[in-house]
């Protein structure tokens, strides 16, 4: 039943029985106790979903952890069928409702320790996705030590034989680079029948150091392609995180975790009485991969803090990619923001290197960011930033809040406990130190620099950039453990963020790690905007931002578009047609330009803002699947609730020399549909409707070329 937790006694669902069920109307979920009296999630479904899992014998139990002295029930890779999940015995039932979200809080208590478990279950109403994070508490009289924690457990899923898993490697330049395989061909079918006894075998996937999604995305996907159900996940972490696929009793099981002390060095220690939270997961339901992350999309925009960015998606100019690269002066700067204005930008992003006036290179020097009167000689920096503000556009700064270069006079200023520490010494990564914003010297440092920035020279966009790596973390005083001691420092981060967007509510944050290296959940519901790439060439950008809706909303994910004076036609459309469907990132050398070229640019910037109001409420689709790194043709659609779709259409030269492809566009079967060719303004192609296949025939005789097309029903 919607909104409430329904038991088989009496008693308002306090005390919980064999049966628990709860949900809305696009979840329902069934908890039961097994034969070892070990509550666990039976039914995971969407109302309607065909053959609901309900076996008692097969899922997990709702924790799995472990600890100094209880470690796993088996040996094995998984986090999963240890000693410490079927002791834990179900307490007490809460349940909570408000306008969005349902709640559940399961109170679990193990009788050898005295720990208690709170698993807090949440879900926005109407949407099919189940949060989860659980809450710790030593109520023994002797301290424990532990060295793993499930945030989110999933049993009794369908076979291994059954399903197709996907994941995402995400590289600097290469990101979100997704790909699937049989869960077989990692969880082999060993016969378990004959052994009575499950495989030890796992499909393992973990993302550690600072950079939170260094090497995968933190996230993963499963596909039962017979009747095209789908799960999909997000673990919420700032630093380490891990997931987990294997098999139990014929069933496939899922853990997500943070980060554990066999990966990421992490252990706390609870003291008694002392408490911790687990980083939250959450797992999406749909119909196919399309619709499982159009419901994750949907939780993402629910989670976040709200913003006017949101739906106001102004353009940004931002004077690096491909054009100053970290070089800025007066002198080069005043022509492009006069050209950025012209072109219809609405911020304009001074990237880094506005502070260097050091003549041995400022990487290892950085951390005062006060302006180089070098770079800046009449006026200084704010004689820039007025000239911006006079062309009818916000300003904005690059800055890298969280790094001190050794040769810094902020490396001597501050304390040395401001600073990641491991055995009383200082971390040097790259010739950078790295602040810790647990630290209140550190914390007030980076207060002063922005609201410097932000309060006297009128800056209304930051764009927070991280370009260096620490791993496994830091062992400051209280810390048990390296891992500990990033996690801390990153939820710290965010908390500072937060309060930052307090003080400045009308301010704009950019989220930047060497372009995508920390586009996980928990930076994205703080920062309003995630840059996608580091990525220059042209060419290799499109399946990067293609499938940058996977990992960001469309209205928070900043792709490039930097046309060059030096382009083609052909290729100043296709750099900005990239961007139409996220958040356009304007660069190049736009002052270059002959005012045909710089037409060109208007007119896309001119398409993208009569779009954008649909994007704040779109969910993504993918024509042709998601996009491999070479392929040819690349889709990537836009289907606004209640209304039109959009699809950029892609093809990068390649050996095929197929010029024309149809393009399914299933939701829009049966229906008569206008196709309109929004970008570029004089297209090198053609884009036609084909009622009888439902696909969008494109024909595009040249590469490289883009087109963005709007289909609606006349």
């Amino acid at each position: 039943m919607t909104g409430t937790a329904h038991t088989g006694t009496a008693g308002g669902g306090t005390d919980v029985p064999g049966k628990l069920t709860w949900g809305h109307s696009a979840l329902d979920t069934e908890f039961a106790t097994g034969p070892d009296g070990t509550l666990r999630l039976v039914t995971l479904a969407r109302p309607g979903d065909s053959e609901p899992r309900s076996d008692p014998n097969a899922p997990l139990p709702l924790v799995d952890l472990t600890a100094l002295g209880h470690g796993s029930g088996w040996s094995g890779p998984r986090f999963t069928g240890t000693a410490f999940g079927t002791r834990l015995r179900h307490k007490t039932v809460t349940t909570s409702r408000d306008d969005t979200w349902h709640r559940l809080c399961i109170e679990l208590h193990d009788p050898v320790t005295a720990l208690t478990a709170f698993v807090e279950l949440s879900s926005p109403d109407g949407v099919p996705v189940l949060r989860s994070r659980v809450r710790l508490r030593n109520d023994g009289d002797e301290p424990l030590v532990v060295q793993s924690v499930s945030s989110l457990l999933a049993g009794a899923l369908p076979s291994p034989d059954a399903l197709l898993v996907l994941r995402a490697r995400n590289d600097w330049l290469a990101e979100c680079r997704w790909y699937a395989e049989p869960l077989r061909d990692t969880v082999a079918d060993i016969s378990v029948d004959a052994h009575q006894h499950d495989s030890r075998a796992a499909l393992v996937v973990a993302g550690r150091g600072s950079w939170s999604t260094d090497g995968h995305l933190s996230m993963g996907a499963l596909v039962e392609p017979t009747t095209e159900r789908a799960w999909l996940w997000q673990i919420e972490s700032p630093a380490g995180w891990r997931w987990d696929l294997g098999e139990r009793a014929h069933h496939t099981c899922l853990a997500l975790n943070g980060p554990t002390d066999a990966e990421h060095q992490w252990r706390v220690r609870l003291e008694p009485g002392a408490e911790f939270t687990t980083v939250p997961a959450a797992l999406a339901l749909g119909t196919g991969f399309d619709g499982a992350l159009a419901a994750l999309t949907a939780y993402r925009r629910t989670i976040r803090r709200p913003h006017p960015d949101h739906t106001a998606l102004p353009v940004v100019f931002n004077d690096y990619m491909n054009t100053l690269m970290g070089d800025p002066t007066t002198q080069k700067l005043l022509p492009l923001i006069d050209a950025a204005a012209e072109a219809g930008a609405e911020y304009f992003c001074i990237d880094s290197g506005w502070y260097d006036e050091d003549t041995q290179g400022w990487w290892d020097s950085v951390g005062e960011w006060l302006p180089s009167p070098r770079r800046f000689p009449d006026g200084g920096i704010r004689a820039v930033l007025d000239r911006i503000r006079e062309r009818g556009m916000v300003p904005g700064l690059w800055l890298e809040p969280e790094v001190v270069g050794v040769r810094s006079p902020v490396a001597s200023a501050l304390p040395p406990d401001a600073f990641f520490r491991r055995d009383g010494v200082r971390i040097t990564e790259q010739g950078r130190h790295q602040l810790d914003l647990r630290h209140p010297a550190a914390r007030a440092h980076l207060d002063k620099t922005v609201d410097r920035m932000v309060g006297d020279w009128g800056v209304g966009y930051l764009k927070l950039d991280y370009n260096i790596v620490v791993d496994p973390g830091t062992c400051a005083p209280g810390d048990l453990s390296p891992g500990d001691g990033l996690l801390g420092h990153a939820q710290a981060y965010l908390e500072w963020l937060s309060e930052v967007l307090d003080r400045h509510p009308g301010l704009v944050i950019e989220n930047c790690a060497s372009g995508g290296m920390r586009m996980d959940g928990a930076s994205l519901a703080v920062a309003q905007l995630q840059s996608t790439s580091d990525q220059q060439d042209l060419l290799r950008y499109p399946p990067i931002a293609a499938s940058a809706p996977t990992a960001v909303p469309p209205e928070q994910g900043a792709v490039w578009a930097y046309p060059q004076p030096e382009f083609s036609d052909d290729e100043i459309s296709f750099t900005l047609g990239g961007a139409l469907l996220g958040r356009i990132h304007l660069s190049g050398h736009l002052n270059r330009m002959s005012p045909d070229q710089l037409a060109l640019v208007r007119d896309a910037v001119m398409t993208y803002k009569s779009i954008r109001g649909d994007l704040a409420e779109a969910v993504p689709f993918w024509p042709l699947g998601l996009p491999g790194w070479t392929d040819e043709w690349l889709a990537l659609g836009m289907r606004v609730p209640g209304g039109h779709s959009y699809v950029s259409v892609w093809r990068r030269p390649g050996d095929e020399g197929r010029s024309e492809l149809a393009v399914p566009i299933p939701h829009l079967a049966g229906s008569a549909v206008l196709a309109e060719i929004l970008h570029p303004s004089a297209p090198a192609g053609t884009a036609v409707w084909d009622a009888d296949r439902s696909a969008l025939t494109v024909s595009l005789p040249r590469t490289p070329t883009a087109l963005l097309v709007r289909l609606s029903r006349p």
